[in-house]
């Protein structure tokens, strides 16, 4: 997959967000829009987002790995029983984007997250079903035209709300559904708008 990015880097139209940088341009590639219904991605990017809310997403993308770490790999199970010692270490980790909310909004979410898979029996049906079941294919022909929140952003952000979930305003939802392929933002120009909804993108 890297050489394909590698070779696609000078020869492809693909969205202008991602600039020169390697690490935007791999996510944009292989990540940003393809359908995910793998429940530990899906909070990945749920976490992630949350600490991107004032930041930009080159700063997040670069201590990804940090956050990896520090999170168990994103296990809800482990992150939902983080005591005071564990939070703690975390708001002094340097691997990570030390926001105290944050850090504590995570384990919050992380149960949230729980009740979830427990009354719909993974995160992926309840989220995927906001959508209707499918992605929103948009058709944007230039990169203003691209929206911060949608009407479904809204109302899944009510939702999570009500469902015990910090840091999930409608604009970080939309971000999270951009993200996870719920919906596709790329550029109708970019080479990646049609590969992201082949039945394979998500596998």
């Amino acid at each position: 997959m890297e050489a394909k990015t590698a070779t696609r880097m000078g020869k492809e139209s693909r969205c202008s967000w991602p600039g020169s940088d390697t690490l935007m341009v791999k996510y944009h590639d292989e990540e940003w829009g393809v359908p995910c219904h793998d429940d530990r991605k899906l909070l990945e990017y749920i976490v992630l987002d949350t600490f991107q809310a004032g930041l930009s997403w080159a700063i997040v993308l670069s201590k990804r790995e940090g956050f990896r770490r520090a999170f168990d790999n994103f296990d809800p199970t482990k992150i939902a029983m983080y005591n005071e010692d564990k939070l703690a270490s975390l708001l002094q980790d340097p691997g990570i984007i030390r926001n105290r909310l944050k850090v504590y909004g995570t384990v919050a979410n992380a149960q949230a997250f729980l009740k979830i898979q427990k009354e719909f029996g993974s995160f992926d049906k309840y989220i995927w079903k906001l959508v209707g079941g499918k992605p929103i294919i948009n058709h944007h022909l230039k990169g203003s035209d691209i929206g911060s929140s949608s009407t479904e952003s809204d109302a899944m952000s009510i939702d999570m709300k009500k469902r015990g979930f910090k840091f999930v305003g409608s604009t970080i939802c939309y971000a999270f559904m951009q993200g996870a392929g719920l919906v596709n933002d790329h550029l109708v120009s970019c080479f990646r708008y049609a590969e992201v909804q082949t039945p394979t993108a998500g596998d």
